[in-house]
C-alpha cells in the first residue's frame, strides 16, 4: 500500500508544476497587454527571482511584447534561451528615450544579468584623485565616491597609473602627506621638503593661492591640455627672471623641460590637435575586447582595454551600443568626439546621453576614410592582439597542471598526471540505510556537478552488521556501467575508495568485469593514511609532508562528508515517515500537514499538543495520541527499555 501511494505523488506533483507554470504564463499575459506606450526599462526575471535581462525601449508595449510573439525569431540563440527562461517581468516607465538608457546601463551594472553584455570586472580598475581638500593630494583609489574630488581614470594598467603618479609628483610639487591642513600642529618639515618634491605648504612655506595654481597644472596636465600647461609655466618663468628671483626661474625652467621630455614621448596621433576617444572592439566565441584610445590636442596619451561577457550570436553593433553606455555612465571626462568603429544600436540617443553627461555636443562618428579611419584601425589591431594574449592566457591555464596534482602522479608512479580523480564513500548506521557518495574533483578543485549520490539497493544486513564490500561494489558498478556510455573526457584519471584492502579489491573486481581493467585505483584507510594498490600486501609509503598526500585527503574529506550528509538526510525523512506511521489515524494527508507546519520529527516532538492540535484535520484527540505515541516509541517501548545509542560509520 505504501509503495502504491509514494508512486502517487509522481503524477500529483508533476500537475500541480504544470498548474504553476500556466498560472505564471497567464499572469505574464495579463502584465504584457497592460504596458505603457512609453519609454523606459523593462526587466525580466526566472522562476527563481533573479535578474536574468535588462532592456531598454522607445516604446515599453510594443518591444516587450515582440518577445511573446509566436513568429518571433531574430535567429540568436542567445534570445531563445531567454524567452524560456522568463517566469516574471517588470518595467519601469520613464520620461525619455535618454533616462531609459541610463537607468538600464546603471541596472546592468548592478545586478550583471546573465543575459546582457556586461563589462567585466569593472570595478577592479583603479582611478587617480585629486582631493576636495584646502590643500589637495593626488591619490590612488579604487573606488569612486561623489564629493570626495576629481577623479581621472579608470585606468587598465595598474602599473602605469603608479608611474603616472609617480611622473605628476615630479613635475607638480604636491604633497603626499595624509594630515589635515591647515595644521598648527606641525613645526617641522618632512623629507619631500627636503628632496624638492613638495613647497611645505604644512608650515606656511606656500600660501592656498599658489598650491592652488600648481594643482591647476597637474590637473590640466591629466586631462590632457599640456600646451597650455606650457605656456603658463613659461609665463611664470619669465615673470621670476624680471623680477631677478633666478632661483625660482631656474626651477620652472627645469620643470618646463620635464614636461616638454614627457609631451614629446607622446605620439601625434592628430594634426589638427583635436581631443576625441577612438573605440574599436573584437569578439570570439563568449567574450569581447573593447579599446578606448585617448587622443587630447592631438596626442595619444592613453589606451584602455576592457573585456566584455557577450552571447555567442550577439552583433558586433549591440556589443558596442552596451560597452559605450556603460563605459561612459561614470566617466568624468567626455570628449566632444567619439570615433567609433560601427554605429552602435540607439546611436542618436547615446549621443543625446553623452552630451547631457558632457554638459555639451557629443558627435558619434564612423569614419570610412582618412585620419580618423587609420586611428579606427588602430585601436582594433589592439584590440585583436589583445583579446589573442587572453585567448593564449586561457589555453594556457587550462593547460597547466596544480603542484599537487604533479606529486600525485610522482607519489603513486601514475602514467600520466590524475587531473580527474574519483572517490567512492559508503556510509551507514549499524548496517541500516547504507547510502554511497561520489565526488569529482578536477585539477585539484571540487567539481561539484559531478557529484553523485547513490542509495544502496542489493545490500541487505542485519542491525549491527554491514556488508561495506558488496555497497563498494554496487556503486563502483552503477557508475562505471553509466560511464561506459558517456564520453572519454568523462573518465577519471584516478579513482579512490575509501577503505582498506578489501574495499580496494571489491572496486578492482567490477572495474575489470566492464572492461575498466587499465583503470588506476587506489584505497585510502583513514585510520593511519594508508595507501593501497591493486595486488599489493603492503600498504605504500608517501611522505606526510607531500602535498599530493594531502590532496587525498581532500579529496576523501570531501567523499565522507557529502556521504555522511545524505545519509542523515534519508535517515531523517525515514525516521519521521517511519515513526508517524505508528500513529492511528494519521494518513498522508495528515503526515504531509504535521511535516508542512513542524518540518521535522524532533520539533514536533518539541510543540506543545494546543499547536499540534491546531494543525489542520488533527484536533485534541489526535493530537494527543500523536505525543503518546512518539515519545513511547522515543523510550524503546511501554517498558521503557532505552534504544542502543546509534553512530554514523563510514567505511
Amino acid at each position: 500500500m505504501k509503495a502504491n501511494q509514494a508512486r502517487v505523488t509522481g503524477p500529483v506533483a508533476m500537475a500541480n508544476t504544470q498548474k504553476e507554470a500556466a498560472a505564471r504564463a497567464e499572469d505574464l499575459r495579463q502584465k504584457v497587454s497592460l504596458l505603457p506606450r512609453k519609454p523606459g526599462v523593462y526587466i525580466f526575471r526566472d522562476s527563481s527571482g533573479e535578474i536574468i535581462y535588462v532592456g531598454k525601449a522607445k516604446v515599453l508595449a510594443n518591444r516587450v511584447r515582440t518577445y511573446f510573439a509566436d513568429s518571433y525569431d531574430d535567429g540568436r540563440l542567445q534570445i531563445h534561451a531567454l524567452v524560456r527562461s522568463i517566469a516574471d517581468l517588470e518595467v519601469i516607465a520613464t520620461s525619455s528615450e535618454t533616462e531609459a538608457l541610463v537607468l538600464e546601463a546603471t541596472l546592468v551594472k548592478k545586478h550583471a544579468p546573465r543575459y546582457n553584455i556586461r563589462l567585466k570586472d569593472d570595478k577592479k580598475y583603479p582611478y587617480l584623485l585629486l582631493t576636495n581638500e584646502a590643500f589637495p593630494r593626488l591619490v590612488f583609489t579604487r573606488s569612486v565616491r561623489r564629493g570626495e574630488g576629481r577623479y581621472f581614470g579608470p585606468y587598465t594598467d595598474t602599473r602605469a597609473l603608479r608611474r603616472t603618479q609617480e611622473l605628476l609628483h615630479r613635475l607638480f610639487p604636491l604633497r603626499t602627506c595624509t594630515s589635515p591642513l591647515p595644521s598648527p600642529s606641525i613645526t617641522r618639515v618632512c623629507l619631500q621638503y627636503e628632496i624638492k618634491r613638495c613647497k611645505g605648504p604644512c608650515v606656511g612655506l606656500q600660501t592656498q593661492e599658489e598650491y592652488a595654481t600648481v594643482t591647476n597644472q597637474a590637473e590640466r596636465f591629466l586631462r590632457g591640455q599640456i600646451s597650455s600647461v606650457v605656456r603658463e609655466l613659461e609665463q611664470e618663468m619669465d615673470l621670476a627672471s624680471e623680477r631677478l628671483q633666478f632661483e625660482r626661474a631656474a626651477e620652472l625652467r627645469d620643470r618646463l623641460n620635464d614636461i616638454r621630455t614627457t609631451a614629446e614621448k607622446q605620439s601625434l596621433a592628430d594634426a589638427r590637435g583635436e581631443d576625441r576617444d577612438v573605440v574599436a572592439l573584437t569578439r570570439d566565441d563568449t567574450e569581447a575586447v573593447a579599446v578606448v584610445l585617448e587622443i587630447r590636442e592631438g596626442k595619444l596619451i592613453a589606451r584602455k582595454d576592457y573585456s566584455l561577457s557577450v552571447g555567442l550570436d550577439e552583433p558586433v553593433e549591440a556589443i558596442m551600443g552596451a560597452f559605450l553606455r556603460q563605459y561612459y555612465l561614470d566617466a568624468m571626462a567626455i570628449p566632444r568626439e567619439l570615433a567609433v568603429m560601427c554605429e552602435p544600436e540607439d546611436a542618436h540617443a547615446l549621443e543625446e546621453l553623452l552630451g547631457h553627461q558632457r554638459g555639451g555636443i557629443v558627435r558619434l562618428q564612423t569614419p570610412r576614410r582618412g585620419e580618423k579611419t587609420r586611428l579606427v584601425d588602430m585601436a582594433r589591431q589592439n584590440a585583436e592582439m589583445l583579446l589573442a594574449e587572453r585567448r593564449l592566457r586561457r589555453e594556457k591555464f587550462r593547460g597547466r597542471v596544480p603542484h599537487s596534482v604533479r606529486a600525485l602522479e610522482r607519489d603513486l608512479r601514475l602514467p600520466r598526471p590524475p587531473r580527474r580523480i574519483a572517490c567512492f564513500d559508503i556510509s551507514h548506521i549499524q548496517g541500516t540505510d547504507t547510502v554511497g557518495s561520489l565526488v569529482v574533483f578536477q585539477d585539484g578543485r571540487p567539481l561539484k556537478n559531478a557529484y553523485r549520490m547513490f542509495q544502496i539497493r542489493g545490500v541487505s544486513g542485519s542491525v549491527g552488521e554491514s556488508d561495506d564490500f558488496a555497497a563498494i561494489r554496487e556503486v563502483v558498478e552503477r557508475a562505471f556501467s553509466r560511464l561506459a556510455k558517456d564520453t572519454e573526457e568523462a573518465r577519471p584519471d584516478l579513482v579512490i575508495v575509501d577503505g582498506g584492502k578489501g574495499q580496494l579489491s571489491s572496486a578492482k573486481a567490477v572495474l575489470d568485469s566492464l572492461g575498466f581493467g587499465d583503470q588506476p585505483v587506489i584505497g585510502l584507510a583513514k585510520r593511519l593514511e594508508e595507501v593501497f594498490l591493486p595486488g599489493c600486501s603492503e600498504p605504500q609509503t608517501i611522505p606526510r609532508t607531500s602535498s599530493g598526500l594531502k590532496l587525498l585527503q581532500q579529496v576523501r574529506d570531501e567523499a565522507h562528508r557529502f556521504a555522511i550528509g545524505y545519509h542523515r538526510k534519508k535517515r531523517g525523512r525515514a525516521m519521521s515517515v517511519s515513526a508517524l506511521d505508528e500513529v492511528p489515524g494519521i494518513g498522508i494527508a495528515r503526515k504531509r500537514a504535521l511535516l508542512r507546519k513542524f518540518r521535522s520529527l524532533a520539533s514536533l516532538l518539541a510543540a506543545p499538543e494546543e499547536e499540534i492540535a491546531a494543525v489542520e484535520g488533527i484536533g485534541p484527540v489526535l493530537a494527543a495520541t500523536i505525543r503518546a505515541v512518539l515519545l513511547d516509541g522515543r523510550t524503546g517501548g511501554r517498558n521503557g527499555a532505552q534504544s542502543p545509542p546509534l553512530k554514523v560509520q563510514t567505511s
